[in-house]
């Protein structure tokens, strides 16, 4: 097996790990409770709060996109966006569903790197606004929650991995300096650094997707919100906001199974913390999930449209049938014999009787002779 195989099977036990440690610890009827408080009001809000942070992310990609020279209609984007989704929240890793809208989006528009990197761009733009969103949430909101993490980040091994970090990245940067020639990665580096430019921080480009990145982060802020009501949380929603936002942050992480493990690991882990109880966190992660899911339904009436699609069996507006299908006649079948005792068919257009290819120079000589014949009678020669 390769070594990208060996990683994703890694993820995938180590967001399984996460679950399984959870139901061990709070036991499985508070993944059962969470199922049990939805309602049908519910999951209409979570269809709902879902168009809203799906046309949002089509728009950012298409902003991207176009910033990148690519075509790319909201329409089709919303379309592609909501299968995404559902492939997200369907399969295991949780970013299958982007990894095929890049390549598709690549491959229709006839430059499948360019493709890619603007699906990768895409996403990166709305980590970036959800990080310095949650660092400033996190500093400027007093919370329980805000003590250990500061410890955690203040603590000496995470100084000194930052340190070393920092220090390996600028020994590479000398080194390419140092180097006559652009080796390979250098290439690649400075395409990737230029297309950032153009597809994130062009004049026309980046308010766009910064408004957009804001309305997605509000709408995942708003359905945790509602998961934590749903799930009985009667703590205000400014105390609410901190807890979400490092759920929110944890699921950027690639260990999970169709999103589901380090959010719950933290949504736990967050509640418990600020007093709330861990129940109740796991409580609230599995109901966002829930609802997650729901609103990307969407998303696999657009796979199953694109799978069966619905006109290909239907006649053009021209009543001509598309190639390589056949509808059968309603006429019973006649052989050959009775075919040819009926004659010729009529023209449905002239109502003339239609003849054979070879049949019409034989009958245009016939009259042209029969036309001759009766002059030379008139004229009382003999032929």
């Amino acid at each position: 097996m390769k070594r990208s195989g060996w990683v994703a099977w890694l993820r995938l036990l180590a967001g399984l790990g996460i679950l399984v440690a959870l139901v061990w610890h709070l036991g499985s009827q508070t993944f059962l409770a969470g199922l049990r408080r939805i309602d049908a009001a519910t999951l209409l809000a979570a269809l709902g709060i879902g168009v809203l942070t799906t046309v949002c992310s089509a728009w950012r990609w298409c902003l991207v996109a176009r910033g990148l020279g690519l075509r790319l209609p909201l329409g089709r984007a919303v379309a592609d966006y909501y299968r995404a989704l559902f492939l997200n929240a369907a399969l295991p890793g949780g970013v299958l569903g982007d990894v095929h809208r890049a390549v598709h989006h690549g491959r229709s528009s006839g430059d499948l790197g360019r493709g890619v990197r603007a699906v990768a761009l895409e996403r990166t733009a709305g980590q970036v606004v959800l990080l310095v969103t949650g660092a400033v949430v996190l500093l400027v909101r007093p919370s329980p929650v805000l003590a250990p993490v500061t410890r955690f980040l203040a603590s000496p091994a995470v100084a000194l991995s930052v340190a070393a970090a920092g220090l390996l990245v600028l020994a590479v940067a000398v080194r390419l300096r140092r180097r006559r020639g652009a080796s390979r990665g250098e290439r690649a580096l400075r395409t990737v650094v230029a297309e950032a430019r153009q597809g994130l921080l062009a004049r026309g480009v980046w308010p766009g997707v910064a408004l957009s990145s804001a309305a997605v982060l509000a709408g995942y802020l708003g359905m945790f919100v509602l998961a934590a009501r749903v799930a009985g949380a009667t703590a205000p929603t400014a105390e609410l906001v901190p807890l979400v936002v490092l759920a929110l942050l944890a699921m950027a992480l690639p260990l999970n199974v169709g999103g589901w493990g380090p959010r719950e690991g933290v949504a736990a882990w967050a509640f418990g913390a600020a007093g709330l109880g861990a129940a109740q966190g796991l409580t609230t992660a599995v109901i966002y999930g829930v609802l997650a899911f729901v609103a990307s339904l969407p998303g696999a009436v657009v796979l199953l449209a694109r799978v069966f699609p619905l006109s290909a069996a239907r006649p053009t507006a021209s009543g001509a049938v598309p190639l390589g299908i056949r509808i059968p006649s309603k006429e019973p079948r006649r052989s050959g014999a009775e075919r040819q005792a009926e004659g010729p068919p009529l023209a449905a257009a002239t109502g003339m009787i239609r003849q054979r290819a070879a049949e019409v120079p034989s009958a245009v000589t016939g009259g042209v002779r029969a036309q001759a014949s009766q002059t030379t009678a008139a004229r009382g020669d003999t032929p």
